[in-house]
C-alpha cells in the first residue's frame, strides 16, 4: 500500500466524527439508555400512550431519537441531551411548597437542579395532571427557554389535569 493513501484513511475518521457532531448523532445511532419507570396502573399508562403519540420531533433543536429499552413511556432527543419518563410515582418533593415551579403553556413543572454527581442539569415533573411526566435536561440544553414549550403542549394535549393517585 503506497503511503499517500494513508493521510486519507487517517483523516476519515475525524471527519466521520465532526460530521456526527454536527448532525447531533452519537455513533452508536443515538438511542439513550433510559429505563421506563415501574409499570404504572393502566389508566396512568394510557394516557402516556397517548403522551408519546404527541410529543414534537424536536426539542430545543435536537431531533427525536429511540430509547433503549423501547417503551410507551420513556422518549429521548439529542441522545440522550433531553429524555422524558412519563407514569412515574409521585416525586416526594412535589409536596414541598417552597420548591420551584415554573408553568409553560398552562402545564406546571417542578424544577429541580440535578447534582453535578448525577449528571447535573435540570428535571421538570408535571404536576396538576393524571400522570406524572418527568423530563431530564442536560447542562448544555438546560439553558433553552423554549425547552419546555413543545413538551407542554403535548402534556396539555394528553395528559388532563387534575391529581394523581399514582
Amino acid at each position: 500500500m503506497s503511503d499517500h493513501r494513508r493521510p486519507l484513511r487517517l483523516l476519515a475518521l475525524p471527519a466521520c466524527s465532526a460530521l456526527l457532531a454536527l448532525a447531533g448523532c452519537a455513533p452508536d445511532g443515538s438511542r439513550a439508555r433510559l429505563d421506563p419507570p415501574p409499570t404504572p396502573p393502566a389508566d396512568v399508562a394510557g394516557l402516556c400512550a397517548a403522551l408519546h403519540k404527541e410529543l414534537p420531533d424536536t426539542v430545543a433543536g435536537l431531533a427525536r431519537t429511540g430509547t433503549t429499552p423501547e417503551s410507551p413511556l420513556t422518549a429521548a432527543w439529542g441522545g440522550s441531551a433531553i429524555v422524558l419518563r412519563c407514569g412515574i410515582p409521585k416525586p416526594p418533593k412535589m409536596a414541598d411548597p417552597n420548591q420551584d415551579g415554573v408553568e409553560v403553556d398552562g402545564v406546571g413543572w417542578l424544577v429541580e437542579k440535578v447534582p453535578d454527581g448525577e449528571g447535573g442539569g435540570y428535571r421538570f415533573t408535571t404536576g396538576l395532571r393524571l400522570a406524572y411526566t418527568e423530563v431530564r435536561v442536560d447542562k448544555e440544553h438546560a439553558t433553552d427557554a423554549q425547552m419546555l414549550v413543545g413538551l407542554s403542549a403535548a402534556v396539555a394535549k394528553a395528559v388532563p389535569e387534575g391529581i394523581s393517585s399514582y
